[in-house]
């Protein structure tokens, strides 16, 4: 058997433990196991409606060349026409795609646009300043929140031409501009995201794109490509217990440095354990997870990176409200500003952390949809109420934006609950404050840190918040499982096996 047939087990059938196992086939034995009904991680899509609606990852970030997703897609033909047109792949959109779009205010009345534009201009001006500071002794503050608001406390005065009225709205953007950039840096106040490493994040080019058949297309043909048997659902991980000598009964000659035991009480002995659960699971159960603990340095790491919620509420409508060209309606509550704190009380305003909806498209496929993003300790609040409560505050928002009191309330609702899924409890990483990129390298960084142990590369660490300047996204979780792969093939000295068409 290849690389003398050692045996590799990865914890987390995600697109890390999918991409490691693509590229590390023909060596012994390997088995994914993964502690949910179903393979994906993260990558989660459902009926709803008449098509799909994306649990999880929606879009292909940067759907180029350079994206190791956006090629397997491609190869795979799991792509629409519109996403392989070269044009679209050149598109600089600096993880901010432009789509057309309407914005609600709390008075009842779409804003004016020339306005929105001109808060929005100012805002991501001050996001793409924030590079400046990257590998910085002394960065101005610590967080990007802290830094953003303190330009725009600068820039008040002169603000729409001074004008009172006109200067209110300009806050009131700006503060639905930070909580969509809560949305995206999966994080409960970008006061708590760090401003000196937010550069080192890479956005690819290319015009965001959807799976026409859902993203979970991906995984199945991931794993379908595995040999069959390889991916085991249910197998939640108890302990992984390293740096040890273990025997299988009835085979005393060979010895492994690692034993997997499951809940169920199934027991696996390996040469190498990939490890690629989400870090919102490492942060609660490294302790006992591992068997000696985690070295300290490594522990420190998963303990100052952030990891946050964001979740999605999908809304189907009988008839849509909106326009046909219209693929985002926004939302913006007129009386909140940057420089003013919102209100804490969770049961009265959560859902005013909502930054609005995207329409999902095409309706031929998906019925009249609405998807909305929400993150933080008011998304994690979302997560305890019961649907019927989640739909009447939906409505409440969709007739105060729209003036109409009157407008039709959804015929049902589905939404994703992150933080209490229990194997993932949050949504992804972002680099906190108090933490940098060398947090992320030092997960990422196998065990045993002694690269003269005589029982090499036991613990090998995958998925997206290993990644430091992928962080957060599907091709930053995919490549982390290549890397990893990578790692153990130079270990084996065996070719990496050609991809399948």
């Amino acid at each position: 058997m290849e690389g003398g047939g050692r045996r590799v087990v990865a914890v987390g059938a995600g697109l890390a433990g999918l991409g490691a196992a693509q590229r590390l086939r023909g060596h012994g034995s390997l088995r994914l196991l993964e502690a949910a009904t179903r393979a994906g991680g993260r990558v989660c899509t459902r009926p709803f409606a008449s098509g799909l609606a994306e649990m999880g990852a929606h879009w292909i970030h940067g759907p180029s060349p350079g994206n190791p997703v956006f090629c397997l897609a491609s190869r795979y033909g799991l792509l629409g026409p519109e996403a392989a047109r070269e044009e679209n792949q050149q598109v600089e959109a600096g993880g901010h795609p432009p789509m057309p779009s309407v914005t609600y205010g709390s008075s009842g009345k779409v804003l004016n646009p020339k306005a929105v534009r001109e808060a929005r201009d100012l805002f991501y001006a001050l996001l793409a300043s924030t590079r400046a500071f990257q590998g910085s002794k002394e960065p101005p503050w610590p967080s990007v929140g802290q830094y953003v608001r303190a330009e725009i406390a600068r820039t008040v005065p002169t603000m729409a031409g001074g004008q009172e009225d006109a200067r209110r709205l300009q806050l009131a953007v700006l503060a639905a501009c930070l909580k969509l950039e809560c949305c995206i840096s999966g994080t409960h106040s970008m006061d708590l995201v760090a401003l000196e490493p937010f550069g080192e994040y890479v956005s690819l080019p290319g015009l965001d794109c959807t799976f026409p058949g859902g993203y979970s297309s991906l995984a199945e043909r991931l794993i379908s490509d595995l040999p069959e048997g390889t991916v085991l659902l249910n197998k939640a991980v108890r302990t992984i217990q390293w740096k040890g000598s273990f025997r299988e009964e009835g085979d005393d000659a060979r010895v492994f440095p690692v034993r997997v035991e499951c809940e169920d009480g199934d027991v696996f002995l390996a040469d190498h354990v990939i490890i690629t659960v989400p870090l919102g699971f490492l942060k609660e159960h490294h302790q006992k997870f591992f068997q000696p603990p985690l070295p300290e340095r490594k522990a420190q790491a998963i303990r100052n990176l952030g990891f946050g919620t964001n979740n999605k509420i999908f809304l189907e409508f009988e008839e849509p409200f909106w326009e046909p060209e219209q693929q985002l309606l926004e939302v913006v509550w007129e009386d909140e500003s940057p420089l003013e704190e919102p209100s804490s009380d969770l049961e009265t305003s959560w859902f005013k952390k909502l930054i609005g909806f995207v329409v999902l498209q095409p309706p031929e496929q998906h019925g009249h949809v609405l998807c909305g993003f929400i993150a933080g300790k008011e998304s994690e609040h979302m997560e305890t109420l019961n649907d019927a409560e989640v739909l009447s505050a939906m409505t409440r928002v969709l007739r105060t934006m729209t003036g109409n009191p009157n407008l039709p309330a959804p015929r049902s609702v589905l939404r994703s609950r992150w933080r209490s899924a229990p194997y993932t409890l949050g949504s992804y990483s972002y680099v906190a404050v108090g933490s940098s990129g060398d947090d992320i390298d030092v997960l990422a960084q196998p065990l045993p840190e002694d690269p003269r142990d005589p029982q090499p590369l036991q613990l090998l660490f995958a998925g997206e918040a290993t990644h430091r300047t992928f962080y957060s996204t599907t091709h930053g979780a995919l490549l982390s499982g290549w890397r990893e792969a990578e790692r153990l093939n130079q270990l084996f000295q065996a070719p990496v096996p050609a991809p399948q068409s």
